[in-house]
């Protein structure tokens, strides 16, 4: 990998009143350092387990020696999900190995798996469609083939066949549910990640296959073959497992001002070792956090949650909210869309802060970011505190062409991120900081 350097303009020294400096190189520079150090010294780190326990103590350790203040654990218990074997083998009506992976919440097949025929649907709504009962004693097979974009906009509504199959399958009598994965890639890796089964309904054993997998399975669908599968997913939901937030603070001048919070989530599916999610957003927000102390103490203090459990259920963030109901807070932001270059700025903020909107971004705009049309909304960790106390909120968007190519795969690895590109991250949230935390008045959501 290339070494890559980023220099600033005189404008931008001057929008932000303070000197930023040039990116570092592979190997050097605090973002750099937290999430190569995470991933390597504690790696995957799946909400509940005892890794994602060592992460907690491994960020009070890395934050306080960064000079944070006030870094504790705010603990709570979660029904987190363990996992176990995995396996799946077409057996009609021709003999395939599958590489599966179990979906988070899932319950798990019979002891020794379970032979089923399958059914093909091409779509969420294909099976949504499908006459209840007709899937008693079958395996649902859903196809959702997600499409590339910059924004990551594909997520919503193909990931829907992964949050919400599996119970519209459970719901016409199947015995489990198998999904192609949420994903943009044509790699064998499947991509885990959470599902979900309402209040009521019966959880069933499911399952994401990876691309080349679920192609397999549409082009056999499209013969009229019957098919079976042999199914073994042994993940199960426990109850009562150990979680926490880390939450650390860099205190500002006006203690009375409500402080600007940022937040990322330190907990990580299991398959890789959490880089793009969500290591790289917990080192961006340590790191920014920091290079907006350059140039003078902010006005305001700078919060920083490590969330915990997000990708199990967004436990962390409803933690926080409820932890810290009483206590006031000016803007919230999050940094949970892998490492790639911010590209785009959005605004959720009352009329009254039109000035502070125009300054960040005529302080972007040398760096060639542009405005969202899309009203911003934070994200996972930051939304109950947004939505408990009408916060301003600020959204820093990342490029996620290539996002979905490894999200929740066993290729989310430090090596896919550019350190360029991440060092960008810091340097243009550093400016972000930089101005909100140097806000005098009131700063509220529209």
């Amino acid at each position: 990998m290339k070494h890559h350097v980023i220099y600033l303009t005189a404008a931008l020294l001057s929008a932000t009143s303070s000197s930023i400096p040039a990116a570092m190189p592979e190997g050097s520079g605090v973002a750099w350092d937290v999430v190569a150090d995470l991933t390597t010294e504690v790696g995957p780190r799946l909400a509940g387990s005892q890794r994602e326990a060592a992460a907690r103590d491994w960020g009070v350790a890395r934050l306080t020696a960064l000079g944070f203040k006030n870094v504790h654990i705010e603990p709570f218990t979660i029904t987190g999900f363990v996992r176990g074997a995995e396996t799946a083998e077409l057996t009609a009506p021709y003999p395939q190995k599958l590489h599966i992976t179990a979906l988070g919440n899932s319950v798990p097949t019979p002891k020794g798996g379970l032979r089923a025929e399958v059914v093909y649907f091409a779509s969420l709504d294909a099976l949504k469609a499908a006459p209840d009962g007709s899937l008693k004693g079958k395996v649902a097979f859903i196809d959702n083939q997600m499409q590339r974009a910059q924004d990551g906009a594909g997520y919503g509504p193909y990931g829907n066949a992964r949050r919400q199959g599996p119970a519209v399958a459970s719901a016409k009598g199947a015995l489990a549910a198998v999904i192609r994965s949420a994903g943009t890639d044509n790699n064998r890796d499947p991509h885990t990640g959470g599902t979900s089964f309402p209040a009521g309904s019966r959880a069933i054993p499911a399952g994401a296959v990876s691309a080349p997998d679920a192609s397999l399975i549409a082009r056999i669908a499209r013969s009229g073959k019957p098919m079976t599968i042999n199914l073994v997913l042994e993940g199960h939901p426990q109850a009562n497992l150990p979680s926490g937030n880390v939450v650390a603070d860099l205190p500002g001048r006006d203690p009375a001002l409500p402080p600007i919070l940022i937040a990322c989530h330190l907990d990580s599916w299991d398959l890789g070792t959490g880089a793009i999610d969500d290591g790289a957003g917990c080192a961006i927000v340590a790191a920014a956090a920091l290079r907006a102390q350059q140039g003078g103490q902010p006005l305001r203090t700078i919060r920083v949650l490590w969330a915990g459990s997000e990708e199990i259920g967004g436990f962390g963030g409803e933690a926080y909210a409820k932890a810290h109901a009483s206590e006031p807070h000016g803007a919230a932001m999050e940094s949970d869309f892998g490492a790639d270059k911010v590209w785009r700025v959005g605004f959720n903020l009352a009329d009254t802060n039109k000035p502070l909107r125009d300054t960040i971004v005529a302080a972007l705009a040398p760096w060639g970011i542009v405005v969202s049309p899309n009203k911003a909304n934070g994200g996972t960790d930051v939304e109950p505190i947004i939505a408990a106390q009408k916060l301003g909120v600020i959204d820093m968007d990342q490029d996620g062409t290539h996002y979905f190519d490894l999200h929740h795969t066993p290729d989310d690895t430090l090596d896919k991120i550019d350190p360029a590109q991440l060092e960008q991250n810091v340097s243009v949230w550093a400016i972000v900081l930089r101005i909100l935390a140097g806000e005098a008045g009131p700063i509220s959501g529209g």
